[in-house]
């Protein structure tokens, strides 16, 4: 017995444990929308770009949004 508890409730806190980590990486995921294209040529050194894509989409879409409630066009 593994940590002195019982096979099953191990096994049960092991498989909680995973399912919790993976629903985790989910959720970063589904927040940050990390560029997961693979380019065919590496960038060359200084050209990696280290920008969060989701991040500044959504802070785009907020500022127009803004805009549109204050009156002004969007360009």
């Amino acid at each position: 017995m593994p940590a002195g508890v019982s096979w099953p409730r191990y096994l049960r806190m092991l498989g909680a444990s995973v399912l919790s980590m993976f629903a985790g990486a989910q959720v970063v995921h589904q927040y940050y929308l990390p560029d997961l294209s693979i380019p065919e040529v590496p960038p060359k050194p200084g050209e990696l770009r280290t920008e969060l894509l989701g991040y500044k989409a959504r802070e785009e879409a907020l500022a127009a949004l803004e805009k549109v409630k204050a009156g002004e066009k969007l360009d």
